[in-house]
């Protein structure tokens, strides 16, 4: 018996100690992106908040929009051959535009594939 609850806490221990070795890095990009503020935030706060940009676009007059993207899926959604049908993924979208190295703007959108399933709900719709 001693050695059964051994061995059951040796695994637990080896269990929770890989759990901390997770390094897949997270992205909070709706709780970031309210610590910009514009007209405040500087190009610094922008990547100490959000990081890196996905995408970035140059401007004239010395305007820049930095582009984030984030696609949020649950552990069940990754199911191979049923996860499709637990949910459809969130996808988080973040537009900071910078113009002489300050935050002028800033603007935060979330959907999912299923939001424009209304579109189909009628009967009186030509199927297409």
């Amino acid at each position: 018996m001693f050695f059964k609850i051994n061995i059951f806490l040796t695994v637990m221990v080896a269990l929770v100690t890989l759990a901390g070795c997770y390094t897949t890095p997270v992205r909070h990009l709706s709780a970031d992106v309210a610590l910009l503020k514009a007209g405040q935030s500087t190009e610094e706060d922008v990547l100490v908040f959000l990081g890196d940009p996905d995408e970035q676009k140059e401007l004239a007059g010395g305007v820049e929009k930095w582009l984030y993207h984030d696609k949020k899926i649950t552990f069940f959604q990754k199911t191979p051959w049923v996860g499709k049908y637990l949910g459809a993924p969130e996808y988080q979208n973040v537009v900071v535009t910078i113009t002489n190295k300050i935050v002028s703007n800033v603007s935060f959108s979330s959907s999912d594939d299923d939001d424009l399933d209304w579109a189909d709900d009628f009967s009186w719709q030509k199927k297409e």
